[in-house]
């Protein structure tokens, strides 16, 4: 094989890299089941929800207070009744006359505005605003959060607490979610033992694969664990092959760099088409990357390394991972900081420098940890990574960040702090 400097004028960036992959893979559609609701929290939704009645169905209170018509200024009136929560007002009021409404209450016929009881003077049995009275004022609109046929929510979009809400309000019991794709991971190396060995000289807890499946699972996946697999191409082989009958893609991690023992590119040559895509990457960490497919499966080779594997799957194979579970592309969360040290890439190259966030007069603040992609600790220190790209290939002191939190999917960017 070809060593790394041959292969490096053949690189592509990491976007060109997902480009080329989906150019060539055609992998399968996810598939649709239907979940209760009250199940539906981090699913992804299959269809679009739309309305199919306005929301709110009627003009309704914000305050408690008294339904008047504005037209009466702030004119005395008889109060002649009272609304109640869950019913219709009892009659319609002319605009010498009011209601009193609750918080939520349906406004009646005639009522185009609510008076709080606190800017009211009553008086035997009748009130006077202490103020002017405005058409609108303290009333929500009838269709104005949500109009018939509305799409309200999109699909691929993951479901949180604000849609679950949403759903409700739309009368979904059963929701259509995009079915969890099923992964398998395949770790690779003579040197791994299971994590509840001591380690002898030489070997190394097989740790990687833990951590690749609970960021597959933060993504929406299900994991299958498959044996640890020898550095030995039937080894690999028979790992990947069995995890690919059962699966809907397999992460391989360890192997894929271009020495005479990494033989997963090799390996995956051989599983079906259309074959290894990508095979190395214009970036740090995570050069050996690769991108294949058998049939319509994904199949990852991720560097052995703790880090590398990590960030890579979080910030470039993530789209494949997206595309099996339905959720389409998002702002993904992160900080805007101050980079109180200068962030150093390498040009030509995108490097995904670990970053450690702190506090400093209301204000974010970064500085970058060095990358030992080998050291598995290094990532439960940072608070994320920030994407210094190819030109320039560099961050200067005083600049502005944006620090990806490592794995997230909640959409969530953090605000300045207190």
């Amino acid at each position: 094989m070809r060593d790394s400097q041959a292969l490096l004028p053949e690189m592509l960036a990491p976007e060109q890299a997902i480009v080329a992959f989906f150019a060539r893979a055609r992998l399968a559609a996810p598939l649709i089941e239907y979940v209760g609701l009250a199940d539906a929290w981090s699913r992804i939704l299959a269809r679009d929800a739309r309305a199919a009645e306005p929301h709110p169905s009627h003009d309704r209170s914000t305050m408690d207070g008294f339904a008047v018509a504005s037209a009466g200024g702030s004119s005395r009136r008889r109060i002649v009744g009272e609304v109640r929560m869950g019913a219709a007002a009892p009659r319609a009021i002319g605009l010498d006359e009011t209601l009193r409404i609750p918080t939520g209450g349906a406004l009646p016929p005639g009522a185009d505005a609510v008076v709080p009881f606190e800017d009211v003077r009553e008086h035997d049995g009748t009130i006077e605003p202490t103020g002017p009275v405005e058409q609108g004022a303290f009333v929500t609109l009838a269709a104005s959060d949500m109009r018939a046929g509305e799409c309200a929510l999109e699909a691929g979009r993951r479901i949180g607490p604000a849609e679950l809400g949403v759903l409700a309000t739309l009368g979904f019991a059963s929701v259509p979610v995009f079915r969890r794709p099923r992964f398998g991971i395949v770790s690779t190396g003579d040197e791994l033992i299971s994590p509840s060995r001591t380690p002898e000289l030489g070997e190394i807890r097989d740790s990687n694969r833990y951590a690749i499946g609970g960021m597959l699972q933060g993504f929406g996946c299900e994991v299958e664990h498959g044996p640890a697999a020898l550095d030995d191409f039937e080894s690999i082989r028979d790992a990947a092959l069995t995890l690919l009958k059962r699966c809907d893609g397999v992460v391989l991690t360890g192997g894929s760099s271009v020495g005479a023992r990494d033989l997963v590119p090799r390996v995956v040559a051989t599983l079906g088409a259309p074959g290894p895509i990508v095979h190395g990457i214009r970036l740090k960490p995570g050069k050996p990357t690769l991108l294949a497919a058998v049939g319509d499966k994904p199949v990852i080779g991720l560097p052995g390394n703790p880090t590398s594997a990590l960030v890579v799957l979080d910030a470039v194979a993530r789209p494949i991972v997206a595309h099996c579970t339905g959720e389409r592309p998002s702002v993904r969360a992160h900080v805007d900081a101050v980079a109180d040290e200068a962030f150093v890439g390498r040009e030509g190259w995108t490097w995904y420098v670990p970053a450690q966030l702190h506090a400093v007069d209301g204000r974010w603040h970064a500085k970058p940890l060095r990358i030992h992609s080998a050291h598995v600790a290094l990532l439960a220190r940072a608070s994320g990574y920030v994407a210094v790209g190819e030109r320039p290939a560099r961050v200067e002191i005083g600049e502005s960040v944006r620090v990806v939190r490592l794995g997230s999917n909640d959409g969530i960017v953090l605000e300045q702090p207190a």
